[in-house]
C-alpha cells in the first residue's frame, strides 16, 4: 500500500482475517467493454494463493452469474453480485425486486432509446446505464431519467450509473454480513469506485482496514494503491506475511 503500511499487513496475517475485493478496478483493469474485464494471470496466480491461505471474498456490481465465469476455479470463500445482493440464495424481496428491475428497465428504453451512446445492462436484481460512449450534452437526460424511478437507489461507477431497490442489500452490508459469518477479527476490503465508499465509510466492520486502488482526497478509505497494477504486490506481501506467519511455531518448536 502507498501509504502505510507493512504493519497492517503483518497484523492481518496474525489474525483470524477475511479478504473481500471488488472486481471490476480493482481485480482487473477497467475496460472499454466491460464484457471484456479479465484478470491478469498473475493476479489469478496471486489470488489464488491467497485464498488457500485466508478466507477471500468478491464483491461485485456484476450478476453473479457472470462473476462466476470471471473467477472460474478459484477457491474463493465467497462471491456476491449485485452489490450483495445476489449469493446464489433466495433472500426476501427477491420477487419484488425483480418486478421493480423490469418496470424500470421499460421506463429507461423507452426515454433513452434515441440517446448516443447510452445503453442499459439488466442484471435480473440491478440495472447499469452505461454512457462511456455518450456525448456531455447527453447526461441531462440520463440524470432526469434515472432520478424519476420510484423506489430506485443511484449509485456511481466508472462511466456508468447504478440502479437498485432502495432496500436491497449494498456493498457496505454485503461486507458487514460477510465479517459476521466468518467471525473474522479484521477484514480487508479493496474497491475503486463510488459503490466501494459504502464500504470505507462502514462503522460497523470490525477493524476494518479499507484501501482504495487510486488516491482520492473524498475517499473514507485509510489506504490506497497507486493504481490497479498494484494489487498485485498487495497479494503478494498478504501470502508472504501468512506464510511466516505459519512458518513461525515450526522455527521457534526447532530451537
Amino acid at each position: 500500500m502507498a501509504r502505510g503500511q507493512r504493519g497492517v499487513l503483518r497484523e492481518l496475517a496474525r489474525s483470524r482475517s477475511i479478504l473481500v475485493f471488488d472486481f471490476d478496478g480493482t481485480l482487473a483493469p477497467i475496460v472499454r467493454v466491460p464484457g471484456r474485464a479479465r484478470m491478469r494471470p498473475s493476479t489469478r496466480a496471486l489470488l489464488r494463493e491467497a485464498a488457500l491461505l485466508y478466507p477471500c471474498a468478491v464483491v461485485t456490481g456484476r450478476a453473479l452469474g457472470d462473476l462466476q465465469t470471471r473467477v472460474a476455479g478459484l477457491p474463493l470463500w465467497a462471491m456476491l453480485g449485485n452489490h450483495g445482493a445476489e449469493n446464489g440464495e433466495r433472500r426476501r424481496g427477491q420477487r419484488e425486486a425483480l418486478r421493480a428491475v423490469r418496470a424500470w428497465r421499460r421506463t429507461l428504453h423507452e426515454r433513452l432509446a434515441s440517446t448516443d451512446g447510452v445503453w442499459i445492462e439488466d442484471k435480473r436484481f440491478s440495472l447499469t446505464i452505461h454512457f462511456r460512449g455518450a456525448a456531455s450534452r447527453s447526461m441531462g437526460t440520463v440524470l432526469r431519467a434515472v432520478q424519476s424511478l420510484r423506489g430506485a437507489r443511484l449509485v456511481g461507477g466508472h462511466y456508468g450509473i447504478n440502479v437498485l431497490p432502495i432496500d436491497a442489500p449494498h456493498k457496505g452490508t454485503a461486507v458487514r454480513a460477510l465479517s459476521r459469518r466468518a467471525r473474522s477479527e479484521s477484514t480487508l476490503y479493496v474497491g475503486d469506485d463510488c459503490s466501494d465508499e459504502l464500504v470505507f465509510a462502514s462503522r460497523e466492520t470490525p477493524d476494518l482496514v479499507a484501501v482504495r486502488v487510486k488516491r482520492s482526497l473524498t475517499s473514507r478509505a485509510a489506504y490506497y494503491l497507486r493504481d490497479q497494477k498494484e494489487i498485485d504486490d498487495l497479494l503478494s506481501a498478504l501470502v508472504a506475511l501468512r506464510r511466516a506467519e505459519q512458518a513461525a511455531p515450526r522455527r521457534s518448536s526447532a530451537s
